[in-house]
Formats: structure tokens, C-alpha cells, sequence
């Protein structure tokens, strides 16, 4: 199943995000000549650190706050919030065009902002401890000021987005936040359901991860002042991307340990939430086995002992349910690629697709 994110022009209202569903399981086939978007040995890192480092410059400036033990909580979970895939791609689709570099700064700080504030309060419903192998603020503060936390990041990174005197950013940075509050919505209202759909999971994890990585590359394209058609294939390249990301993640949630996450190996799985690779394994399991009904019932958090978890965790690494997830996402990144030929400069092209490949190659 692939899920495109759709968003009418500037001149219509609302700006809303919209769904296309195919169960083709092929990359959508683009118009235009084609060129080359493979990707050389590139470090996408080191290729973007100065830009890198003053996005987190304005974010840290942001995130201050006026209570010197809260504000250095908050400013080391801002200065370890991860890799800045979504600032890159904001500015990276930016510099394609024509860029703009301090309006991208700004609007790219606002989206690390947005997602280090989802993470707050992610970490505080799944009663999180580490994150990435540091404390989470919820496990040094209480629930109430986690959220107030969380709400404060959340309108200091509105008020970056407003920041860039663009009326379209604001609206897609709106857009964006009610997609990612609709994706975490349905994650708690799924929980502890084993008997899920590929359409529920996936309308799930496009507004959780990837409608924040089709916003980041979407405003990125309008403030490069890219042609609209283009704008919107941007959009659909981040959302590719970022479902492809996510994927990854559920991949890489029931193979790796904490060693290499910072949390214990199948920890969705733990607390109740049903991913792609637990889908597919659990759908090629007889009705009646003995597996699926232990399986049901640690989804269901009837069975908690560890034990048994870590059991269900080797039978899901040997079934080939993760090479299949991962087969699933290497779909999304194969239109991602496809669709980086509407990007005019070959340079930035081949940032760009190095994205696709560290997002598929990464195992943390």
C-alpha cells in the first residue's frame, strides 16, 4: 500500500492533506527526462553541518525558557533530538531552487522543534524512560510538566513557522501538526489490538512520522520558490521518504537491543503496538496455533513476562517478516528516488537521494 500526500494549491482552503491508496506495490511512474539519482559515496553530514549548525542555534534559542533546571532539561533533549533528517530536507528542497537560506533556517529550526515536541510527548504516553540511551524528561519530571513542556515547544515552533512572514508555511506547518496528532491518536486507540489492517497502519505511521518529513520537503520547495508542480512532487518525496523511515523503524524496533537503540528490543511490541513486521508475520500464522494466541495475548498485555516476549521476538527475526517490512519500505524508497528528477540541480539531487539511502541503511 502507498500512501501519497496530496495538498491543493496556495489559492484554495483548506489546505488539506489527502490520502491515495494503491495496492500495486510499484513506484508511481513520473513524467520528464530522466537523470541520474544514484548516489555516490556522499556524507550528508558533513555536506550540511554549517547549515546544521545554525538551525540548531535558532531551535536552542527558542527552546529557552526562564527556569534554569527545566530550560537545560530542554535544551539537551533539543541538542540530541537525532539526525535532523527533516531540517535537511527542508533545506535541501529550499537550495534546489532559488535559496533562501535565513528564511530556511528559520522554518527548519521550527520543524525540529515540532518533532523534538511530538517526541515529548510520545515519551510521556508510552511512560518512556530512555530515548536513543538518555533519560527522557519523563523520567525526571512529572507527567503534567512533560506536557506543558511538550505545548511549549509546540507554539515556540509556531511561532518560528510564523517567523517566515509566509502564510503558506503557517498553513502547511498547521496542517502538519493536526496530521501528526491524528497519526498518535490512532497509535493510542489502536493499542493492545492485534487484529489490524495494512490501511490502519498505514494512515497511522503517515501522520506519526511521514506527514512531518512531506511537510519539512514541502516547505522547503515553497520558500526555494520551486514551480508548484514541483513543490507538490516534494511533498510526495518526503512522505515517501518518511513512510519508508518509518518501516525502517518498526524493522529495526524488533531486531536491534538497547545496545543499539537506547530501548529494550520489541518494545512496541511490549507496549501493545502493532507494527508492519508483527502484521505480517502474525498473517501467516494458522488461525488456531498455539503462537498467534500468545502472540495475542502479549499485544493485549495479558502476557508480560519477559521470557516469553524475548521468545516471540526470535520467532518473529526467523520468519522473514522483517525482510518483508523491509522490502515494503524499499517500495516508498524507490518512488522517493523517482521522484527527486524534477530537482534541477544535480548536487543537490544527489543530497537528496542520499537521504533515501541512509534512511534504508541505517540500524539505529
Amino acid at each position: 500500500m502507498r500512501l501519497t500526500g496530496i495538498r491543493k494549491t496556495p489559492d484554495t482552503t483548506p489546505d488539506v492533506c489527502c490520502f491515495s491508496h494503491s495496492f500495486s506495490g510499484k513506484a508511481g511512474s513520473h513524467d520528464g527526462a530522466m537523470v541520474n539519482i544514484q548516489t555516490p559515496s556522499i556524507d550528508l553530514f558533513l555536506e550540511m553541518q554549517d547549515e546544521l549548525r545554525l538551525v540548531e542555534e535558532r531551535a536552542v534559542k527558542s527552546a529557552t525558557i526562564d527556569l534554569p533546571v527545566v530550560s537545560s532539561l530542554v535544551t539537551g533533549i533539543v541538542k540530541n533530538s537525532g539526525k535532523r533528517f527533516r531540517p535537511i530536507l527542508l533545506l535541501l528542497a529550499a537550495r534546489a531552487f532559488s535559496p533562501d537560506l535565513p528564511t530556511a533556517i528559520t522554518a527548519a529550526a521550527g520543524i525540529e522543534l515540532l518533532h523534538t515536541a511530538s517526541l515529548v510527548h510520545d515519551d510521556d504516553i508510552d511512560n518512556a524512560d530512555l530515548r536513543r540511551g538518555q533519560p527522557t524528561l519523563n523520567s525526571q519530571l512529572s507527567s503534567g510538566a512533560v506536557i506543558l513542556i511538550g505545548d511549549f515547544l509546540f507554539a515556540q515552533s509556531a511561532m518560528l513557522a510564523a517567523a517566515t512572514n509566509s502564510t503558506r508555511i503557517v498553513s502547511i506547518f498547521a496542517s502538519t501538526l493536526g496530521e501528526i496528532c491524528d497519526g498518535q491518536l490512532r497509535e493510542v486507540m489502536h493499542a493492545r489490538q492485534l487484529d489490524q489492517d495494512r490501511v490502519d497502519y498505514d494512515r497511522r505511521i503517515w501522520g506519526k512520522t511521514a506527514s512531518l518529513f512531506a511537510g519539512a520537503a514541502e516547505m522547503g520547495a515553497v520558500i526555494g520558490n520551486a514551480p508548484e508542480p514541483s513543490i507538490q512532487e516534494l511533498r510526495s518525496f518526503g512522505g515517501d521518504l518518511g513512510m519508508a523511515f518509518q518501516i525502517i523503524d518498526d524493522v529495526l524496533d524488533l531486531r536491534e537491543g538497547t545496545q543499539t537503540l537506547g530501548k529494550p528490543a520489541g518494545n512496541d511490541l511490549r507496549q501493545g503496538i502493532v507494527t508492519l513486521p508483527t502484521m505480517l508475520f502474525a498473517a501467516g500464522l494458522p488461525k488456531d496455533s498455539d503462537t498467534l494466541l500468545t502472540l495475542q495475548g502479549i499485544v493485549e498485555g495479558e502476557i508480560t513476562d519477559d521470557a516469553t516476549i524475548d521468545d516471540m521476538i526470535e520467532k518473529i527475526r526467523l520468519s522473514g517478516a522483517l525482510e518483508e517490512a523491509e522490502r515494503e519500505a524499499q517500495v516508498f524508497a524507490d518512488s522517493a528516488r523517482k521522484r527527486l528528477e524534477v530537482v534541477p540541480d544535480a548536487a543537490t539531487r544527489r543530497l537528496l537521494a542520499a537521504t533515501i539511502d541512509l534512511t534504508t541503511g541505517r540500524n539505529a
